[in-house]
């Protein structure tokens, strides 16, 4: 009687929700250690942007240049927004005395002197940004080429003879469509959004795709939106399936299948200076930003085969 009733209990475990997750992301590593990841050879260049806050776009810039490393790539995140929190997680120095996106943007420092390696690898890199950064806005307005000082600076640092190559460039840019802004749609080929699996997902997306046309139109006629991530994601709830697919009827080709699932240790790492990757690996959010980052770099060699 006694081991059958162990047995039960061993078969009620192995139906609990807790047991299919378990088994459930173990088959995902699986899947991830398998799956063959064939970078493109050039560099694609994104800006991570939407304006609405608290999406997750900052949390998704890291995570996802942190993924597409451990999958191989060679990345650098530039850190735009003057709140300064992708340097934070990255865990590179960025106080008032450290050389930043503003010395490139204001007084034309080379981008080179201001990169930094991130502890967590030699091929995650990151432009910090500094308090200084919130006055650029403003700096900006006099400066001739306004629009283009980061794309010229990340040009001539991608072509400088002594520059490793870069897979990616990902760039983080405030919530706000100002001139910062403006300098990463300018600099970027492809934009990626997340969005938020809650109500009024697609609130000021409208706005944001207008804001990608009106560059495209006087100043970047390359840029395109690649990219939608759906971010925080709950699936014990009804809302956010029918957010998931309101978005996928709308944006049929740019979303991606991977869902990024509210995760408390994405919550956590950047408290400690880290990615996800590197604070836990094997967690669900980590697994879900690795096949994010393998999905991304398979969609474009797909396309460059087709």
């Amino acid at each position: 009687m006694k081991q059958s009733g162990e047995a039960a209990a061993s078969s009620s475990f192995d139906d609990s929700p807790i047991a299919r997750e378990i088994a459930d992301l173990s088959a995902r590593r699986r899947a991830l250690e398998a799956a063959k990841v064939e970078l493109s050879g050039r560099t694609r260049v994104f800006t991570v942007s939407n304006q609405k806050g608290g999406v997750g776009k900052t949390t998704t810039a890291v995570n996802i240049a942190a993924a597409l490393v451990s999958v191989g790539a060679r990345v650098l995140v530039i850190d735009l927004d003057p709140q300064g929190n992708a340097s934070t997680a990255l865990g590179v120095a960025h106080n008032a005395e450290t050389p930043s996106v503003y010395d490139v943007l204001i007084d034309e420092f080379p981008l080179a002197d201001i990169v930094q390696e991130s502890p967590e690898s030699p091929n995650l890199l990151c432009a910090p940004s500094t308090i200084h950064l919130a006055g650029a806005e403003i700096e900006l307005v006099s400066q001739v080429a306004r629009e283009h000082r980061l794309r010229g600076a990340l040009r001539d640092y991608l072509a400088a003879a002594d520059t490793t190559h870069l897979d990616f460039v990902i760039i983080d840019c405030p919530p706000s469509l100002g001139l910062l802004t403006i300098n990463a749609f300018t600099a970027a080929d492809e934009v990626m959004i997340p969005i938020q699996c809650e109500y009024y997902a697609l609130e000021g997306l409208s706005q944001l795709l207008g804001s990608v046309q009106m560059i495209q139109k006087h100043l970047n006629p390359g840029l395109h939106v690649s990219t939608i991530l759906l971010t925080m994601y709950d699936g014990r709830t009804r809302l956010a399936q029918q957010v998931a697919d309101e978005v996928r009827s709308h944006f049929t080709h740019e979303v991606l299948r991977t869902v990024i699932p509210r995760s408390v240790r994405v919550s956590e790492a950047p408290s400690f200076g880290q990615t996800v990757i590197a604070y836990d690996g094997q967690s669900a959010g980590a697994i879900a930003y690795r096949e994010a980052a393998v999905e991304i770099v398979a969609r474009d060699t797909t396309k460059k085969g087709s």
